[in-house]
């Protein structure tokens, strides 16, 4: 089922009569069968979306399909949405069977279908043994395939997940992520994920809408958006350890950082911000000589600072190729990956 957004906006009014603009203009278009993650920081609007595509939350303006229906002014229970919460949102009084069951029964599908229903959906989220028992008896991620099959059993044509792994520690997060990426794709159902999660998104989505402010600010697969950013607040937003960045000049088609030049560019003179990667520089012995102030080790790899140019920035460099005791450091970086951004808009003009 291919979802289509026109132009869809919300602002909301307080008592004061103060206006917020939650959701400005998006237009997004979001393939049948995808899986698209919504994603941006607190406030900038990715769950009022998911609202108004439930039916929770009304429009300001705008217009949402589902195919060629226009859904905008129909009753949540009429589009033909599963929702998935943040918080489960289990009946704690029921078994797990009845939990999933009961959507089938406000539908009143037959009794026999409906258990059969029930049965696979269990089978299918890996709940099948569980049936019988209640909510508070099941871990977090139990309960939260019990809220997944609840929304799957109805046979939504969106499934919608708001938040759904921020309650879980850190190895169910990766387990039901993957969990969830599984199950998307064994039912081919269009699904809407939101999350603040980066890594979270990155790892699941077939493409992802970064979103700040209620705009739309890169639609993409999520390795074209982290490689090609469109603006200084895509690429800052998206990586851990973050994207360096400082303002440097340009000069005669030269790119000067505090006066020395680093690389040749072809953009217009003038100032810029520039974006460089922790992980695109490279120990090398041709490579530049820099002052290492930090180091720090994470595993397989090093994260060292440095002075780049008068410049405090951080790279993250195989372990085996740095010491601890070392106070200079030859490096080299991909210069494909030196992001160059505009100081009013903030996009970028140049990919290196």
């Amino acid at each position: 089922m291919e979802l289509r957004l026109e132009n869809l906006t919300k602002i909301f009014t307080n008592k004061n009569g103060q206006e917020t603009k939650a959701v400005d203009s998006l237009d997004i278009t979001i393939e049948s069968g995808t899986l698209v993650g919504l994603l941006g920081p607190s406030g900038c609007g990715k769950s009022t979306t998911l609202f108004m595509i439930a039916g929770l939350v009304k429009p300001t303006t705008g217009k949402i399909f589902f195919g060629d229906d226009d859904v905008t002014k129909l009753a949540p229970e009429k589009r033909g949405i599963g929702l998935v919460f943040q918080n489960y949102a289990l009946y704690p009084h029921m078994t797990v069977f009845k939990n999933i069951l009961f959507p089938l029964e406000n539908m009143d599908v037959p009794r026999d279908e409906a258990f059969e229903r029930v049965k696979a959906m269990a089978n299918l989220v890996g709940i099948g043994e569980l049936l019988d028992r209640k909510p508070s008896q099941l871990s977090g991620g139990q309960q939260q395939r019990v809220a997944i099959a609840r929304a799957l059993v109805k046979k939504p044509r969106v499934l919608l997940l708001d938040e759904p792994l921020s309650n879980l520690d850190a190895r169910l997060r990766l387990q039901m992520r993957e969990e969830i990426k599984r199950i998307q794709r064994e039912t081919g159902i269009t699904t809407i994920f939101v999350t603040h999660d980066q890594e979270e998104a990155m790892s699941i989505s077939d493409k992802m809408v970064v979103l700040d402010f209620g705009k739309e600010q890169q639609y993409d697969p999520p390795q074209d958006m982290y490689n090609s950013p469109d603006n200084l607040f895509v690429a800052k937003f998206l990586g851990n350890p973050p994207i360096n960045s400082f303002e440097a000049e340009v000069k005669n088609k030269k790119l000067i950082i505090n006066e020395k030049p680093f690389m040749q560019v072809n953009i217009p003179d003038g100032l810029y911000d520039v974006g460089m990667r922790p992980e695109n520089f490279r120990v090398k012995e041709d490579g530049f000589q820099t002052t290492v102030k930090e180091i720090f080790h994470i595993g397989r790899d090093t994260m060292i600072h440095f002075d780049f140019n008068g410049k405090n920035v951080r790279a993250l460099v195989d372990s085996e190729s740095i010491n601890d005791k070392q106070k200079t450091v030859n490096l080299t970086i991909k210069t494909e990956r030196v992001y160059l951004f505009d100081k009013q808009t903030g996009k970028v003009v140049n990919h290196g």
